[in-house]
């Protein structure tokens, strides 16, 4: 009797220590803590619009660590254009991933944190596909190794997804299985995002610009046993480490990915940002040497603070692949691919530039001696690393198995994809609606996935209206016509009072600024801005310039990755980056019926006074227009190139006034 009671008092003092024990997502006390300032950082610089409610919910405590990680580093649009329920259903959904999959347990915490948990991949919108894409997997995947089961979740992959070009916005990756069409910056962003889903940590890796030849590529890593492997999305091999990329990879010089928050892992650091920490992973896939640079002044002072661009020469262009500060010894370095990239270097509106072969040179000196508007003339010879191939095995019988495979993953997919709209179809739509039926055609056809929402928009619009509304889709994209709710399509029609002008259809109409993602934003603006204001400003634009300055404060360091923040979380949060204020000023304008534009070519702001273009500058105290000029540049053909053409032979650049390069996206023909 004594030893049963003896039995139950141990047990129940266990019991009592086990049930106060805290459960923290964050285990470590002093990366908690940090964590707890920097989101409350955060907090502090978006005050305005109530931004940060869903932490009123009831939630666990691990619940609560792991959304405060997400708060405290999610660039400014993930928390003025999305619902903190969205987040809180993710952290919840890969929770019970941890707990059902059978590899759960193994996957360590700071790994979990950084490569599973985070909902955001690149600069895509983001949506519920874990919850959805969990619901598919989950049994798929269940008895398997978790080796196999990142083999598996490819395959899946590809039974939704096929590869095709398409411009640099980033569609969801539910946008992705809607259309059944992806560039490969969409397919490792929905290949990642699905492995999250089913709790296998994985991160997009890139190399921003091949560098022996024009084009760049994404991929995806996921985590094994404790080694990252590389795999083609949506291209399902018979084994990890093996993609049609394995020669190119092995001549790449740098690839990189970005990891969510602050990371300490052990991979060579490019960048540490208020959102993420770039790593360099190079050494995954080619022979790498390191390069130091040291910036000095005119005097061989050390230029701390300089910046210091890598850049590969892609695309007829010198493109920045990585950006470092200097250190108080004018010293930062890099590891690459053994070929050569031009360094250019930056301080105070001074700059200088080398050549630097890595491997070769260990050590490079750029003097900041240049300023804008001196005059030179380099030849440069650049080397891209020797052929090569990252070796991988694989047996006939895993060959055949698979091409097996992916022909049945193909026939799937094309049973999808045959629900899609045709050009009888089309033609008939037409007919009912009285427009023109090749146009209607090419839209409803290019819509694939997302044919329902633009047919309900063309049959919701009054028939009065109907041509308007053709020439709204004539403007949008070949994405948007794949990704845009008939509702977004609606408010910017509804809401726009046409105009006898030239700049209407494009410059008015059009909800497309620049790389956002399209929303409805004409109503709100509508019901929001000042009557009065909207009145004068029709008649003087200038107006809108200067409430922008007074009300929109800039934030640069809030949204390291530039996604553009949506027009009306702008106006909620009061707070942007530069290129995000610059697309919330056009979406004003046009919702006021001023034409406005981000021209194409240097990247002006600008609005229409009659039908010339006035640049907005929303530094200056006073307004100015740029002054012009003309650049000839004469070619004398030769046998092997008779006609040069722009990105591919050639291109302009222009030195700003900080020193730093721009290039001019002339298309070729202008």
């Amino acid at each position: 009797m004594i030893k049963t009671n003896l039995f139950l008092l141990l047990f129940v003092l266990l019991a009592g220590t086990s049930c106060n024990r805290q459960q923290h997502f964050i285990s470590d006390d002093a990366f908690r803590a940090e964590v707890e300032k920097d989101f409350q950082a955060k907090q502090a610089a978006l005050p305005n619009g109530d931004l940060f409610s869903v932490f009123n919910q009831q939630m666990t405590p691990d619940e609560k660590e792991a959304l405060t990680f997400l708060y405290a580093y999610m660039p400014i649009g993930d928390i003025t254009d999305y619902d903190g329920e969205l987040y809180l259903d993710n952290i919840r959904s890969s929770f019970r991933a941890r707990v059902e999959m059978p590899w759960g347990d193994s996957i360590p915490e700071d790994i979990f944190r950084h490569f599973v948990l985070p909902v955001r991949v690149n600069n895509e919108n983001l949506d519920e596909s874990r919850m959805v894409f969990y619901e598919e997997l989950k049994d798929r995947v269940k008895g398997l190794s978790l080796y196999d089961a990142v083999l598996e979740v490819n395959h899946w992959c590809h039974e939704k997804v096929i590869y095709t070009p398409s411009d640099a916005r980033t569609s969801s990756p539910l946008a992705s299985v809607k259309t059944a069409y992806g560039r490969c910056g969409e397919e490792s962003t929905f290949t990642v995002a699905a492995l999250r889903s089913v709790g296998i940590p994985a991160r997009q890796v890139y190399t921003p610009r091949w560098a022996h030849t024009d084009d760049n590529h994404a991929w995806v890593e996921a985590w094994v046993n404790g080694k990252w492997y590389f795999l083609g999305a949506c291209e399902p091999e018979p084994v990890l480490n093996l993609g049609w990329f394995n020669g190119p990879a092995y001549r790449g010089m740098l690839m990189h990915t970005k990891v969510f928050g602050k990371y300490n892992g052990p991979e060579e650091v490019m960048d540490v940002t208020d959102g993420y920490t770039e790593i360099n992973v190079i050494d995954n896939y080619a022979p790498t040497a390191k390069a130091t640079i040291t910036v000095v002044d005119e005097n061989g002072r050390p230029a701390a603070g300089a910046d210091v661009e890598f850049k590969i020469y892609n695309y007829a262009e010198f493109y920045s692949v990585a950006n470092k500060k200097a250190d108080a010894e004018g010293k930062t370095f890099l590891s690459a691919g053994k070929g050569d990239m031009l360094v250019w270097a930056t301080k105070d509106g001074c700059f200088g530039y080398s050549k630097v072969s890595f491997g070769k040179d260990n050590d490079v000196t750029i003097i900041l001696d240049k300023k804008p508007g001196d005059i030179e003339t380099v030849t440069l010879d650049i080397i891209p690393p020797v052929d090569g191939s990252i070796a991988a095995e694989m047996t006939d019988e895993q060959k055949e198995a698979n091409a097996k495979r992916l022909h049945e993953e193909d026939v799937i997919r094309g049973k999808y994809v045959a629900t899609f709209y045709t050009e009888e179809k089309a033609e008939a739509l037409a007919k009912e609606l009285g427009i023109d039926p090749l146009k209607t055609a090419d839209f409803m056809i290019g819509s694939r996935g997302n044919w329902r929402e633009i047919e309900k928009f063309l049959r919701d619009t009054p028939a009065d209206k109907r041509p308007m509304a053709m020439d709204l889709l004539n403007v949008i994209s070949a994405k948007d016509l794949r990704d845009t709710p008939a509702s977004v399509l609606t408010d910017h029609l509804g809401n726009t009072q046409p105009v006898q002008s030239s700049l209407f259809t494009e410059y008015i109409l059009n909800p497309r600024v620049a790389n956002e993602f399209l929303t409805p934003y004409r109503e709100f603006f509508a019901a929001n801005v000042d009557p009065a204001l909207a009145k004068k400003a029709k008649a003087d634009p200038q107006l809108i310039v200067d409430w922008v300055k007074q009300n929109i404060s800039i934030a640069d360091s809030l949204n390291p990755q530039r996604i553009p923040v949506m027009p009306m979380g702008v106006w909620k949060s009061r707070v942007a980056d530069r290129g995000s204020r610059n697309i919330f000023f056009v979406a004003v304008c046009r919702s006021l019926g001023i034409p406005a534009r981000i021209e194409p070519v240097a990247g002006k702001v600008q609005y229409a006074k009659g039908l010339n273009w006035v640049d907005v500058d929303f530094e200056a105290a006073e307004q100015t227009t740029a002054r012009q000029g003309k650049v000839i540049a004469s070619y004398q053909p030769i046998k092997a190139l008779q006609d040069p053409k722009y990105y591919s032979h050639f291109t302009i650049a222009k030195v700003l006034p900080d020193g730093k390069l721009q290039t001019l996206n002339f298309e070729s023909g202008d």
